[in-house]
């Protein structure tokens, strides 16, 4: 078996103890667990199985399959199910326990499965994507069009180490992980991409950690229970170098002062209406990476939180403040048939779709009216039976005319147009107006420079010895520079007009020189 994680690298097909994604429907994705069968398992003699409204999948039918394929339902027995074992002298529940364990005992292997006659599933590998859309939801989740804006806006590539406070139900932990990757270190001084998560809730914590040992990302996630208000950011006492932080805490602006270069003064945090740090015996440490611009991201729904977020973000040194808010629409692409005659189906409308077809509809509907009226009276007897076969002959027009119309379609005979291809291709966005998912706010700290980084920097780029840059010379100094620019252009010109008019000269001169 594979110590790599599906998420980074799920193979070419599915195997046992692996994490996989049944398709159902689009909305409609349920992760499962897949599990090689020694036996009946729940009272499934075919092994585990994963029931839906399509139908019931053995697992042994999903296992060593190419990813994407499609899967069809079995027919299983569940008339065994849910019977358990009971210590009670019953003689009736003695004899149905001792059928069941016949069963049980004589299903040392899956038993065989029969393909049913419908339904059917498709079968994906695991991605942050298909993982955000069936997770179980412990807190809100941090949803696609977000959070791959967030790892794009905070420069996340792989190598770079990422703080997470609020790892809720481990959307973007996963997204993270992947954006990060750059393979597992083989030991602990080896530098590797990593994702230091941060969680307050023990449930959230237990099940993430959990969810982290499943999916094979130890190494790549390394998840801690702490209070990260009043206890800060470091691992083992020690800094994680991190370049990107995202927050989604309820107050992060509580969490700001340990995200800092230098360990902000008692002023700076009564100025900011927060309470002193935590003394320690040991030295304050920075969380960040000293050599390099650490870029952060809060996520708020409240437009309060933003305020007072932003408000602490430029006392403490934070530069390029800017919030977004990512609105994310469906648009769905189908094409539009447009006929009187067509067949009823979805996405067809009703209308004529020219002049011509509604001026001959509506000398279909004339004709038909005058026959109708210019019909001699029939006796009573026959009135309904007349009526009965003139309708069926009108629907059997109708039905004719519609395989005529789509026959002598503009596009072309039906032989060599396909169906799916008839109509104009049109997009509409989804009805369902989206709600307001949250407020992202993007800051960035500069790296403090040494006074060994600052010599350095003088000495490739000396700054005050500049020549012809704005405001590196004085304003006289400046005049004196134009004065000698402009005497420098009246001189070369000068030149220039006195050697036109020596080559003008010269042909005069020998011209004489010759007449004599």
């Amino acid at each position: 078996m594979s110590t790599i994680s599906p998420f980074l690298d799920p193979g070419p097909q599915t195997t046992p103890d692996t994490l996989a994604f049944a398709h159902l429907s689009r909305d409609n994705i349920q992760p499962v667990y897949l599990k090689q069968g020694t036996g009946a398992v729940d009272g499934y003699a075919e092994g585990a199985v994963i029931n839906t409204r399509f139908g019931s999948f053995p697992h042994s039918t999903l296992l060593n399959k190419p990813w994407g394929s499609q899967i069809r339902a079995s027919v299983v027995d569940t008339g065994s199910r849910g019977r358990k074992r009971k210590l009670d002298g019953d003689a009736d529940i003695e004899g149905l326990d001792s059928g069941v364990g016949e069963v049980s005992e004589s299903a040392n292997i899956p038993k065989d499965v029969k393909t049913a006659t419908s339904g059917f599933i498709h079968i994906l590998p695991p991605t942050p994507e298909i993982w955000t859309s069936s997770l179980p939801h412990r807190t809100q989740v941090v949803y696609t069009p977000d959070y791959s804006y967030v790892l794009h806006r905070i420069r996340a590539r792989p190598g770079m180490k990422i703080i997470e406070a609020g790892a809720g139900s481990g959307s973007f932990t996963h997204a993270a992980a992947r954006a990060v990757y750059n393979g597992y270190p083989k030991s602990t001084d080896e530098k590797k991409g990593e994702v230091f998560s941060f969680e307050f809730n023990e449930d959230r914590f237990q099940k993430m950690r959990q969810e982290i040992s499943d999916h094979r990302l130890e190494g790549i996630v390394n998840i801690t229970h702490r209070d990260v208000y009043n206890d800060g950011f470091l691992v083992d006492d020690q800094s994680p170098e991190a370049q990107c932080v995202f927050l989604d805490l309820p107050a992060p602006w509580r969490a700001l002062p340990h995200l800092s270069r230098r360990k902000p003064t008692a002023s700076q945090l009564a100025s900011s209406g927060l309470d002193a740090l935590k003394e320690t015996d040991s030295e304050w440490k920075s969380p960040l990476r000293a050599d390099r611009t650490v870029y952060l991201c809060t996520f708020s729904p409240c437009i309060e939180q933003v305020t007072k977020t932003i408000e602490v973000m430029r006392r403490l040194g934070w530069m390029e403040i800017e919030m977004v808010e990512v609105a994310h629409r469906r648009i769905n692409v189908m094409r539009e048939r447009v006929g009187l005659n067509l067949p009823v189906e979805r996405g067809l409308n009703q209308t004529a779709s020219n002049v011509e077809e509604a001026i001959a509809r509506l000398k279909e509907v004339e004709g038909h009216f005058k026959e109708f009226h210019g019909k001699p009276k029939r006796a009573n007897v026959n009135m309904n039976m007349d009526e009965d076969e003139e309708m069926a002959d009108d629907d059997g027009l109708a039905n004719g005319n519609a395989k005529a119309v789509l026959q002598n379609n503009e596009s072309g005979d039906v032989s060599s147009v396909k169906p799916w291809m008839v109509g104009r291709l049109i997009h509409r966005t989804e009805p369902e107006i989206k709600t307001h998912t949250s407020y992202l706010v993007f800051a960035i700290l500069p790296q403090e420079w040494t006074e060994e980084q600052e010599t350095a920097a003088f000495k490739n780029w000396p700054c005050g010895r500049e020549s012809k840059v704005i405001g590196s010379l004085s304003k006289e100094a400046r005049k004196q520079e134009k004065r000698e620019m402009l005497e420098g252009k009246k001189r070369r010109k000068d030149s220039s007009k006195n050697a036109e008019c020596n080559q003008t000269s010269t042909p005069k001169k020998t011209a004489l020189v010759a007449e004599r």
